[in-house]
């Protein structure tokens, strides 16, 4: 991961200077204020780093993104799907870390910034970036996910387009408010037709439309204000009614408090689609 960090320089994804720097907020301090700053060095700080300004767009903290990057437990030759790359710099890491002989598919929906990151990336063959929607980029069966934008809940698509152990890193948020949602980075592991989670972080993130869901925006705030979402253990993708271990139960997919029961093919029939 510090060779990964190392070997790939911000500034040539974030475009010439001045750069707009947003400090991160610690336990303990509010934010410092935002400021502009003309040197690369400063890119190299645990900073945020804005994008567009006025939508809330960032390139984000390098050791939140570090983090996360670590829960996939990522090898080379693995198969990673990115959504919501922004300029490509964190999909650079990623290409680094499963090296010639994996593969990094990124998407982002926005035209502009999927062409910037597609010519920032043209050195790494094994990245390739799709100007679309996240959920209907063709990710192939992959080995590894990482969300970058906030959602009511996983997509059914892409935990099906998981391998068997494959590792998504996603985040649940609230309904956005001013450059995003508060909520929880989640880990999910495939095994068989069973999800298991966990939580990896906090988080506030800019959202992805697609993947959320009016109806449970407000059960999603209501998980996150009890702190009932901190029990997750389980992405369920079978039919049943709601029970007291639903945490978020949706049309397709139920963030629950159940632990992960042994991988049963027989289950497979009765997924949702």
């Amino acid at each position: 991961m510090q060779a990964a960090f190392a070997t790939v320089r911000r500034e040539q994804f974030l475009g010439p200077g001045p750069w707009l720097i947003i400090p991160a907020r610690d336990e303990e301090h509010e934010r410092a204020p935002v400021f502009t700053a003309e040197d690369a060095r400063a890119l190299y700080e645990d900073v945020l780093v804005s994008i567009d300004r006025a939508r809330g767009l960032n390139n984000g903290q390098p050791s939140a993104l570090a983090h996360w990057i670590d829960a996939l437990d990522l090898k080379r030759g693995d198969r990673v799907f990115h959504a919501g790359c922004g300029v490509g710099y964190y999909t650079a890491i990623l290409a680094e870390l499963v090296g010639p002989e994996g593969s990094v598919v990124a998407a982002e929906i926005d035209c502009r910034l999927a062409e910037q990151a597609k010519k920032n990336l043209a050195d790494l063959p094994q990245a390739s970036v799709e100007p679309v929607d996240a959920v209907i980029a063709h990710t192939g069966m992959c080995d590894a996910m990482l969300i970058n934008a906030g959602l009511t809940h996983p997509r059914l698509e892409w935990l099906e387009r998981l391998k068997e152990g494959g590792r998504m890193v996603a985040p649940i948020t609230t309904e956005p408010g001013e450059g995003g949602g508060n909520g929880i980075m989640m880990k999910v592991t495939r095994s068989g037709s069973s999800y298991g989670a966990r939580i990896v972080s906090l988080v506030s993130i800019y959202p992805c439309s697609s993947a959320r869901d009016s109806e449970l925006e407000p059960v999603v705030a209501k998980a996150l204000r009890t702190r009932r979402l901190l029990r997750l253990r389980s992405v369920r993708v079978d039919r049943h009614a709601a029970t007291g271990s639903c945490l978020v139960h949706g049309a397709t997919v139920c963030l629950s408090e159940e632990s992960l029961a042994p991988a049963d093919p027989a289950r497979a029939s009765n997924q949702l689609s």
